[in-house]
């Protein structure tokens, strides 16, 4: 069982030789630590879509944010239990994942901008010189594989000739160390040809492009999550996230590596609209304008235009949640208690469907033929029909008749002449 450090009776510092230093082994033990899937470590690296994983820490509690995937495109989120699990209080407020990692994600990216000269300076050398360091591993394989194939040779030739079985066994591992030189040999003289030993003026210029737009670097399919969270790492202590209330607006406060503190607001999604911060203006405002006469579709349009959101923050709020919301607030619309001023014998098309106890669709239709007559009510943003004692007798009429009765009659009307009297 290995003790830990301060229970060692003795501790004598490299008085072996060893392979690496005492140095490099109390780091190596102490990322190991940090490695440790623990609340309190900041843990590996993984490959999920999580960009703080580890970093995020809740400010009611003051531990790690746990990452939970759910939901029909497996979103992430960040959550915290640890008071409610271990020590029996609430819950920590529900984080959403992504507008965290946006938002964190630009700092990081503003962040990297001044290290884009160097960047571009420097990446060049460092391929150059990965192409180089790859030329004496290459000469060690060959010089390896030639050795091998020599020393079977010897054993073959040393090899007393009347002992057939072994000599022939010796063939064949010389025959086979002589087949992986050659292939070997090979390899390395195509990845010469493929692999040139100095950057073409194209390729310099291509790095030192894309060295100079790193959010292009960052968001390219070809940088892996593990990568990103690599770059954050090196740059980010830990990120404090704290909600004001039970509202959409959360407080994120960057603490970086090499000193100092960034804070910012943003807006999170949330599940129910009392929750928004501004709940109490925009009912305000929406009863304000109920009462000047406005229609909810024109209520509508004030509150996006004036910068209202849904509880989800992409869109602005519809008109079916803005219904809802007057009726759960039981706000009427004055417009819709008294009618508006227009001529007689007009009707609201509901009243009307009411009246010859038809459905809406059907008098649509009879509008769109000309069969109803109606006409577009500006204010109220709504078709009045037009509809007298006789009118609206001759609607009855036709709203008895069976289905596909004026179809059967224009067809009759059109063809006369084939028409037929049977006489007995």
């Amino acid at each position: 069982m290995t003790r830990p450090r301060p229970a060692y009776h003795v501790l004598v510092k490299d008085h072996v030789p060893a392979s690496i230093t005492g140095v490099q082994y109390e780091q190596h033990l102490a990322r190991l630590a940090a490695h440790r899937a623990r609340a309190e470590t900041i843990g590996a690296v993984r490959h999920g879509p999580s960009l703080l994983a580890g970093l995020l820490v809740c400010s009611q509690c003051g531990c790690r944010l746990q990452v939970r995937y759910g939901g029909p495109r497996m979103l992430h989120s960040y959550t915290c239990d640890r008071l409610a699990t271990t020590y029996g209080g609430t819950y920590c407020p529900y984080l959403p994942g992504e507008p965290i990692d946006a938002f964190v994600s630009q700092w990081v990216l503003t962040a990297l901008e001044p290290a884009a000269l160097t960047l571009s300076l420097e990446a060049p050398a460092h391929l150059e010189q990965e192409r180089q360091a790859l030329e004496p591993l290459w000469q060690q394989r060959l010089e390896r594989a030639a050795y091998e194939a020599e020393r079977a040779a010897r054993h073959y030739r040393a090899i007393d000739p009347e002992h057939r079985l072994v000599a022939r066994q010796l063939a064949k591992d010389w025959e086979e160390k002589l087949t992986a030189h050659r292939q070997l040999q090979e390899a390395y003289e195509r990845f010469v040809q493929a692999q040139p030993q100095a950057l073409s003026g194209a390729e310099r210029e291509a790095i030192a492009q894309l060295a100079h737009n790193i959010p292009a670097l960052w968001h390219a399919a070809t940088t892996t999550m593990a990568e990103r969270k690599e770059i954050v790492r090196q740059m980010i202590h830990r990120v404090l996230v704290a909600g004001e209330g039970t509202s959409e607006r959360l407080q994120i406060t960057s603490a970086w590596v090499g000193g100092g503190v960034t804070a910012g607001i943003i807006t999170r999604p949330m599940s129910r609209i009392e929750h928004l911060r501004a709940y109490p203006l925009l009912c305000a405002r929406m009863k304000t304008l109920a009462q000047a006469g406005y229609s909810t579709v024109q209520i509508t349009a004030c509150l996006a235009q004036e910068g209202f959101h849904s509880p989800k923050q992409a869109t602005p709020c519809s008109r079916q949640s803005v219904i809802e919301l007057m009726r759960r607030l039981e706000v009427q619309q004055p417009h819709r208690r008294r009618r508006p001023a227009w001529h007689e014998h007009e009707w609201w098309l509901s009243d009307l469907e009411k009246a010859l106890h038809i459905v809406n669709s059907t008098l649509q239709q009879w509008r769109k033929r000309g069969w109803l007559q109606a006409r577009w009510h500006a204010q109220s943003q709504r078709w009045v029909a037009w509809a007298d004692a006789a009118e609206l007798q001759r609607l009855k009429q036709r709203s008895a008749r069976p289905a596909g009765y004026e179809s059967r009659q224009r067809w009759l009307d059109a063809q006369p002449s084939q028409r037929t009297v049977s006489t007995i």
